[in-house]
């Protein structure tokens, strides 16, 4: 019997336009390999938004969000996440409201507190950083225009009264863990890249979480959604060789700002405590073949008893991203007969 994680497999895609490629290529690539998450039975693909990075095409989320459920059937796609301090409610509920009415039923709003970007990039976005301290306050004005209950009045979201697009509070910290559990919304935790609050994110969200208060509704009953990073591959050997490319990757990112490092400046480096701290980002990063991805990933689901899982495809080769997906597909793959 092929061995599959118990709980739901949900997919973000972080749009990453690799080096010599273009802009228009890299986009395509997120698109077949949504396509093929989509005949696999995934959840959800999410998208993030980020900003002034030339290796990252998910700045204006919205836009490559229609692009991808244009191009597929049935897998929800959504934001994860809209970083809400960049934005007015407003805007952003008709934004999505135009993508809940185009697809009906398949659209998701993951929200974030952080900038997605740097100081000089935030100023162009003209925004100062006081914007986060109104997040709840911007989230309630927003599921108001959601939800057909305006918080403003005689203002309303058109598209997007009434549509009712989901929404799920992201994070890294306890503070967000809390606001989901005050809101009785789900909470995505962004383990993939920050694993240190993980264990006492989730207990915290759990614990503290209102059914009462909830924006869902008295019914409501939390969701946590856990992020890891996956290689799967039929030949351990490759997967792991994936691994050390992509983490190579990670570390010439972080720590190559400005300058340009060999091959062997990255090597040494991953010795180096610097480095040493960006591998430690990636602690929640499992490869190898599809039993040993499995029994990974059901391991890290019960750890924080986890209602949902949100994979980082993280190899770095086409190939083996597709492999991934079928190796660790939720569901039997489509017939190609």
């Amino acid at each position: 019997m092929t061995p599959r994680v118990s709980r739901p497999l949900s997919l973000l895609d972080l749009a990453r336009v690799r080096e010599g490629e273009t802009i228009a290529e890299g986009i395509a690539r997120s698109l077949r390999l949504a396509k093929t998450a989509d005949t696999l039975g995934y959840e959800r693909i999410w998208f993030a938004e980020h900003h002034n990075m030339p290796h990252v095409a998910s700045s204006a989320t919205s836009l490559l969000i229609q692009h991808i459920a244009a191009g597929t059937q049935n897998v929800r796609v959504g934001a994860g996440g809209i970083m809400l301090p960049n934005h007015s409610p407003l805007v952003i509920a008709e934004q999505f409201g135009t993508l809940e009415t185009l697809f009906p039923e398949r659209i998701d709003l993951g929200l974030g507190r952080a900038p997605g970007t740097d100081a000089p990039t935030m100023r162009a976005l003209r925004r100062d950083g006081t914007e986060a301290d109104r997040f709840q306050a911007d989230i309630m004005e927003l599921s108001g225009y959601l939800n057909g209950h305006s918080r403003i009045p005689g203002v309303n979201a058109y598209p997007g009264w009434g549509t009712e697009v989901p929404l799920y509070i992201l994070g890294s910290s306890l503070f967000g863990a809390q606001l989901a559990a005050q809101l009785g919304l789900p909470y995505a935790f962004a383990s993939h890249f920050a694993p240190q609050m993980l264990e006492h994110a989730a207990a915290t969200y759990r614990e503290n979480f209102s059914a009462a208060g909830s924006l869902l509704g008295p019914g409501a009953a939390p969701h946590f959604i856990a992020a890891a990073n996956v290689i799967a591959h039929d030949d351990a050997a490759t997967a792991r060789e994936q691994r050390r490319k992509a983490e190579n990757g990670w570390i010439r990112t972080m720590l190559g700002r400005n300058k340009e490092l060999s091959a062997e400046d990255v090597e040494l480096l991953r010795d180096h405590p610097a480095g040493q701290q960006v591998l430690g980002m990636l602690s929640r990063t499992v490869a190898g073949t599809q039993s040993e991805v499995v029994d990974w990933l059901e391991s890290f689901a019960d750890q924080v008893s986890a209602d949902e899982l949100i994979l980082v495809n993280l190899a770095p080769d086409e190939e083996v991203q597709h492999r991934t997906l079928e190796l660790l597909a939720p569901a039997p793959q489509a017939s190609s007969d």
